[in-house]
């Protein structure tokens, strides 16, 4: 039940019920053992203006949150990882998104873990750069072109595969009038496949080719995504070995949205950041 249902069943007040839930909550956030974690998974969540961004690292396996912190990069993952020391816990892998600051905290802190660069976020990236070229060329189009153009959003953001028959003609008549547009939205679909290859060899190679490909396409944006994923080689790489990713981050960012709007907003981070580690737990029952 919410804590205000329960405060209305049981006639004791909204604080006094809240103090007894934090209370069973730290109990049982202290009783959690990483020694058996071996995969990690780490994303930043933005909460608003009150708490802003939080840190946020689960148990890739068992999708249980392990830990949650303000701030992002390696000082709000510092006490974490010591938690990790003292435990003793065998990390192989951890999947974060693109980020700079994550990436450095994981390679200076478990030096013997492989970093996974997500799979969603690089596609995600890839796509965020497509709609920018998109709104570009809109601009700058004709009168003919802007008509191409318009409303291929969701045709160009889509995957192929996805898309009804009925919609592909407009696709391909929007390619075909743009040549950038149409450089970029293939070299999207080539990267979509890039993880299915047999063997890392194949995969290694293909994805130099594409930087490659990219940089040299005459289109500055995907000159700039073709630099950006060169910094993250190996750790896109990394994805054939350990094919891990923030999935299960982003489920769980829909609930942390879900329960902030079920409490109207939590102000005591404490009491928010518990919440969040028993997230996976709870269940809320109609009673009567």
């Amino acid at each position: 039940m919410s804590m205000t249902d329960l405060a209305n069943l049981t006639g004791l007040g909204w604080d006094t019920i809240k103090r007894i839930v934090k209370g069973a909550m730290t109990k049982e956030a202290a009783e959690l053992d990483l020694k058996q974690v071996k995969f990690l998974a780490i994303d930043e969540v933005y909460l608003g203006k009150l708490h802003k961004f939080i840190t946020i690292v689960i148990d890739w396996e068992s999708g249980q949150v392990l830990y949650v912190a303000k701030g992002r990069g390696e000082n709000a993952l510092r006490p974490f990882f010591r938690r990790l020391r003292r435990a003793k816990a065998d990390i192989r892998a951890v999947a974060t998104d693109l980020s700079a600051a994550y990436a450095a905290a994981v390679r200076k802190n478990l030096p013997h873990a492989l970093l996974v660069a997500d799979r969603f976020h690089v596609i995600k990236l890839m796509n965020e750069k497509i709609d920018e070229l998109r709104r570009a060329l809109q601009r700058e189009a004709d009168i003919m072109g802007r008509r191409a153009i318009k409303g291929t959003r969701y045709l160009l953001l889509r995957g192929r595969e996805n898309l009804a028959p009925d919609r592909l003609p407009d696709l391909e008549e929007a390619l075909k009038l743009n040549k950038p547009l149409s450089l970029a939205y293939y070299l999207k679909e080539e990267l979509r496949a890039m993880w299915s290859f047999p063997d890392i060899a194949q995969m290694s190679s293909f994805f130099d080719d594409w930087c490659r490909r990219a940089a040299e396409a005459g289109v500055p944006l995907l000159a700039s995504l073709a630099k950006t994923l060169r910094g993250f080689r190996s750790a896109i790489l990394n994805g054939w070995v350990y094919p891990i990713s923030n999935g299960k981050l982003e489920g769980i960012n829909n609930k942390i949205g879900a329960m902030q709007r079920m409490h109207y907003g939590l102000r005591d981070f404490e009491f928010l950041s518990l919440r969040i580690l028993t997230l996976h737990k709870a269940k809320h029952t109609f009673c009567g």
